[in-house]
């Protein structure tokens, strides 16, 4: 019984993997759309945890991408670099699919901003002249932010890409450092994206 609930896991990740290398859907929402896709009931089946997705990612990258994604990861990269240069004063950390490598054409670029005043940013944003959606998108720790959505111009994609910028508290940048349970950094800001950017140009991997 224990190794068909590993089993299902592991389908159930390899599923959602697709669909989030493919459509650029969060993890979330990837895995329930696995259990539909699969006819399984949700409450019965162990979902795949963070861990067993970032593999199972991964794997549908180097399997069915391998040339075209690290391309696009970059174009990703030098897109997000121009908003945390640009949104500076707001501390900005990229996170999600594009800061941990994972990210596809079909990825949203999103960025968090800590702010005193949370309509700082957004009267940044007029100041510039930036048009934006406000909405929400879910954050770190699962629980719906505040954000400003913009539609930016990828050149080396030759497309569009959504970039959400969310609105925090300056307090919880402390929180927003933590490492993850794999130990890793769960976001960077721009000095180290360019260090991520400068890596892949000296050829060390994603």
């Amino acid at each position: 019984m224990h190794s068909e609930a590993t089993h299902l896991t592991t389908e159930l990740a390899a599923v959602a993997a697709r669909l989030v290398v493919e459509e650029g859907q969060e993890y979330a929402s990837a895995k329930r759309q696995a259990v539909k896709l699969l006819g399984l009931n949700g409450s019965r089946v162990p979902l795949p945890d963070t861990a067993t997705m970032d593999a199972a990612v991964r794997e549908h990258i180097a399997l069915f991408c391998a040339d075209t994604q690290p391309v696009e990861l970059r174009a990703l990269r030098e897109v997000a670099l121009i908003w945390l240069d640009r949104l500076a004063e707001f501390s900005p950390y990229l996170g999600g699919a594009v800061w941990h490598g994972t990210a596809t054409r079909h990825s949203d670029v999103y960025i968090q901003l800590f702010c005193d005043d949370p309509k700082a940013a957004e009267w940044r944003l007029l100041d510039k002249g930036v048009d934006y959606q406000v909405g929400t998108v879910m954050g770190w720790k699962g629980e719906p932010v505040d954000a400003l959505s913009l539609r930016v111009r990828c050149d080396p994609l030759s497309q569009w890409v959504l970039v959400h910028l969310m609105v925090y508290d300056r307090d919880d940048v402390r929180g927003a450092l933590k490492p993850n349970a794999q130990g890793r950094k769960p976001r960077g800001d721009a000095e180290a994206v360019r260090s991520l950017l400068d890596q892949v140009e000296r050829g060390a991997p994603i």
